[in-house]
């Protein structure tokens, strides 16, 4: 494999925790309201997770794009939104 070829690979798996970076801290504003972190700081951690999502995913299930991982992407991110947005406590 090239250099190359390992770049878009990785863009590739780590596309999907990027872009639920970019929308999670929007859509949260957008249901939950303006409390909690800052913008780009919501931003930084869901790429963070996100990204840990995807590898972690491919370790245990031995190749990336399978549902199941997604699907654990949407439930941590929008668990982590709530929890950045302090979800617990009563508006």
């Amino acid at each position: 494999m090239h250099f190359f070829q390992l770049v878009f690979h990785l863009i590739g798996l780590l596309l999907p925790a990027l872009a639920m970076a970019v929308f999670m801290p929007l859509a949260g504003r957008w249901v939950m309201g303006t409390k909690g972190l800052s913008w780009r700081r919501r931003a930084l951690g869901h790429a963070v997770v996100g990204s840990a999502v995807l590898v972690l995913g491919l370790v245990l299930q031995g190749h990336d794009g399978r549902m199941g991982t997604y699907v654990a992407l949407v439930l941590v991110c929008s668990s982590l939104e709530w929890a950045m947005h302090r979800g617990w406590r009563k508006r």
